[in-house]
């Protein structure tokens, strides 16, 4: 019988409802159980991926091309169960398949309601794929008491009365904020957000309160006694050097027993937590330290380019180093020298972006990392800024750019080296895309190949001949530059299979300059680390003695 756990949130948002859930997830894994995570979330888009970043942060890319919520990142990065597109939903894509069956005649005439008709949509998702895992973690979006997701939290209600009694259990994750004043950690807001869960139909089975400490005996006591949860399975959620110490800190603070207790369960063995205790030693006691220029746009959220802070972490853990980030708006370097903010940096990252803001200042900051020798690693548009600017600088091709910033016609001049990708091939079908589609969901999204030139540096970090790695993006190199690009030092190391797009690129006569058009930082974990991050720190850290 697969057992489902939900996971809701109150009091505030951003506690960490998909950290605690991929934790969980870990802990349960390492007790020998099979796992699947999965995201519910209340807003209307269909998906995060016409969202800015500053409204919703990155958004996160499984293989089979689902544009999803960054909890799905930490998912993977705490398991490595590779997220899918049945495993991240929203209320828009609920209702826009509840209005599709609608228009195609599959109610019968009847009137659509909420309930039953999206509560049923939403209950048949969560069931897809029930029986392949021990364990369904599903987290809510948001918090209780939004309008918004009510039907999910009808929903929820529906399924477990109607699944085998003992199937489901509720966690409700809330803050016990502290008073300075009165030196006091409060109860109330749980209290009353429990009350709120309950109005609903939901009654909470464990209760994880996030506080700066450990929560007192005398405080958990009373929330056991007002919320009616166990007083064991009142779990401290606190503040840690680390979100990688989350599984130790978790497992200490009894949330997998809990769990387990919860359905009646025997513990299936003692969980083997040295890979995490391993983790937390590389981030808690580096034996080096570097410092990372990541130049970008969108620099004032730092969800905006979570997966990347990530994996630049998880270069660090391979290498037993301190990685420090720091977070460089382009736009500084249209108006002032570049020199005077990189020259202590020991390497540069350009990551990713949509848009004309910044472009011209990342273009200074790979013509920066090319001339001073420092290591560069250019994601997505970060490559196109570095062939742009080789282009320009070493092809002499002084009007390149790119289609996505410049209208390309005659009067202007401009060489279009980054073009609109019109036509493509996924999964041995030809997929052609115009400027005027739309913007949901029209990129290249998800898993392609590449193949690697045999004696490149790429060859030589992955050590393998072929690679897939995950896109998403609508625009590429053009392929018809290579050969003036290469004659100038830039090397093409990474080509689709059919020889079309170039996915890698590489300057030779330089100690680490790597661009790829995907993003490797969505398959990076911190006991898996990316090759390509794993070799980029290990750069650093060589730049960080010659400084």
């Amino acid at each position: 019988m697969t057992r489902f756990v939900f996971i809701t949130g109150g009091v505030v948002s951003s506690l960490g409802k998909g950290l605690t859930t991929a934790a969980l997830g870990a802990l349960l894994q390492a007790r020998g159980y099979k796992i699947r995570l999965r995201k519910l979330d209340p807003y209307l888009n269909v998906d995060p991926g016409t969202m800015s970043p500053f409204e919703h942060g990155e958004v996160f890319v499984t293989d089979d091309g689902a544009e999803t919520d960054l909890d799905l990142g930490h998912y993977e990065r705490f398991t490595g169960v590779a997220a899918k597109n049945t495993d991240s939903i929203s209320s828009g894509k609920i209702y826009s398949n509840v209005l599709e069956k609608e228009r195609n005649g599959d109610y019968l005439g009847k009137t659509i309601q909420v309930i039953p008709h999206v509560t049923n949509e939403i209950k048949e998702f969560i069931k897809i794929g029930e029986n392949e895992v021990d364990f369904m973690l599903c987290e809510i979006g948001g918090t209780v008491g939004d309008i918004e997701g009510l039907p999910f939290f009808e929903a929820i209600r529906q399924f477990a009365r109607e699944k085998e009694h003992g199937s489901c259990i509720f966690m409700h994750l809330t803050l016990l904020p502290f008073i300075d004043t009165s030196g006091e950690l409060k109860t109330k807001p749980t209290q009353h957000s429990v009350k709120e869960l309950r109005s609903i139909g939901l009654s909470p089975d464990i209760l994880v309160c996030r506080a700066k400490e450990r929560i007192p005996e005398i405080e958990r006591e009373k929330l056991a006694l007002f919320c009616n949860v166990k007083t064991e399975s009142i779990i401290s959620a606190y503040d840690l050097n680390s979100i990688y110490e989350a599984p130790l800190a978790f497992h200490n603070e009894g949330l997998d027993t809990a769990v387990l207790d919860a359905f009646g369960l025997e513990w299936k063995k003692t969980p083997d937590l040295s890979i995490w205790k391993d983790v937390a030693d590389n981030i808690n006691f580096p034996e080096g330290e570097v410092r990372i220029a990541i130049v970008g746009k969108y620099t004032k959220l730092g969800d905006a380019y979570k997966s990347i802070a990530e994996a630049l972490t998880h270069g660090g853990i391979a290498n037993n180093a301190k990685v420090i980030a720091d977070w460089i708006d382009a736009e500084i370097f249209e108006k002032e020298d570049p020199s005077s903010y990189l020259q202590n940096f020991h390497a540069i990252l350009v990551p990713g972006g949509f848009g004309e803001r910044g472009v011209e200042g990342k273009i200074l900051a790979a013509k920066f990392a090319r001339e001073k020798k420092i290591p560069y690693f250019g994601i997505c548009l970060g490559m196109q800024m570095a062939v742009i600017e080789a282009a320009r600088n070493l092809g002499k091709l002084e009007n390149a750019n790119s289609e996505e910033f410049t209208e390309v016609n005659n009067s202007n001049e401009i060489i279009p080296v980054v073009f609109h990708l019109g036509k493509w091939i996924d999964n041995g079908k030809i997929v052609t895309r115009k400027t005027t589609d739309k913007k949901g969901g029209t990129m290249r999204l998800g898993a392609y190949e590449a193949i690697l030139t045999p004696g490149s540096k790429a060859h030589k970090i992955y050590k393998e001949p072929k690679i897939w790695e995950r896109h998403r993006h609508r625009f590429e190199v053009d392929i018809k530059y290579q050969e003036i690009l290469e004659n100038n030092g830039l090397c093409f190391s990474g080509i689709s299979p059919d020889g079309s797009l170039p996915e890698i690129v590489e300057i030779t006569n330089h100690p680490w300059f790597i661009g790829v058009q995907f993003h490797p930082e969505l398959k990076s974990k911190p006991f898996a680390p990316h090759p390509l991050f794993s070799d980029f720190i290990r750069a650093a850290l060589e730049q960080s003695r010659l400084v």
